[in-house]
C-alpha cells in the first residue's frame, strides 16, 4: 500500500463508516419504536493498534459518534498500548464487540494512513 493507492483506500473507509453509521442507527431506531428491546449492553476493554495519539482520538470519536457504542474510559497499559472502555448495546459478549471494533479501527487505518502501520503488541 502506498500514496498511490490512498484516495482511494481512504474514500473506501469513509463509505464504508457511513454504511455502518446508518446500520446502526437503523438498530437503534428499531429498538426504540418496538416493543421489548433487541440491545444486550455490556462494556468491554479495547487495545487500540494505533501508534499515534491522533489516530487514536479519531477512533474514539467514531466509535462514540456511532449509535449504540460510547467510549467511557481511556488509559495505557504498562507496556505502552493505549486501551479504552467501550460500552456497546448491540453484541452478544464483549469479545465480539472487540473483534467489531478491531475490524473497524483496522480499516480506518488502512484508510487514512499512507503507509499503515498497526501496534503488533495489542491484543
Amino acid at each position: 500500500m502506498d500514496i498511490v493507492t490512498w484516495p482511494f483506500r481512504m474514500l473506501g473507509f469513509w463509505l464504508w463508516y457511513l454504511k455502518e453509521f446508518v446500520v446502526a442507527n437503523m438498530s437503534v431506531i428499531r429498538d426504540i419504536i418496538s416493543r421489548g428491546h433487541d440491545s444486550t449492553p455490556g462494556v468491554a476493554c479495547y487495545e487500540s493498534r494505533s501508534f499515534k495519539a491522533g489516530h487514536y482520538t479519531l477512533f474514539a470519536a467514531l466509535v462514540t459518534i456511532t449509535p449504540g457504542t460510547l467510549v467511557v474510559g481511556a488509559g495505557e497499559t504498562k507496556n505502552g498500548v493505549r486501551i479504552m472502555y467501550v460500552h456497546g448495546m448491540y453484541n452478544k459478549s464483549a469479545d465480539e464487540l472487540r473483534e467489531d471494533l478491531r475490524d473497524m479501527e483496522e480499516r480506518m487505518l488502512k484508510g487514512i494512513m499512507f503507509r499503515p502501520r498497526l501496534n503488533e503488541d495489542a491484543k
